[in-house]
């Protein structure tokens, strides 16, 4: 029974982790991994008050953030998935893993 590893790709640097992703998927072809994606997600736009002190209501504009997710799976693979998750990444992109393992039709 083959595992399904999904990693999701989050930063504030659209081009750092498009070229991380970017990364992976030629390097999955390389190994001939089944590999898809990237499925990109609507960017998220968080935003944090900031008060001049905190004793006061006064505040400056909000700080004004956005995350930019892609999520990719790979199948099988589990050497290549180790190795991609043990890579150095830009301190600017965080790398989260899921692994789920797929049962054929049978059940097994």
């Amino acid at each position: 029974m083959p595992f399904v590893t999904k990693l999701r790709l989050q930063s504030g640097d659209r081009e750092a982790v498009d070229a991380v992703v970017t990364d992976i998927k030629q390097a999955a072809t390389r190994k001939g991994a089944e590999f898809r994606g990237p499925h990109p997600k609507p960017p998220t736009e968080l935003r944090v008050p900031q008060y001049k002190r905190v004793d006061s209501g006064e505040s400056f504009d909000p700080w004004a953030y956005t995350v930019y997710t892609r999520t990719v799976e790979i199948v099988g693979h589990d050497e290549f998935v180790r190795e991609v998750a043990d890579r150095s990444l830009p301190d600017s992109v965080h790398l989260s893993a899921e692994v789920e393992q797929v049962r054929g039709p049978d059940g097994r």
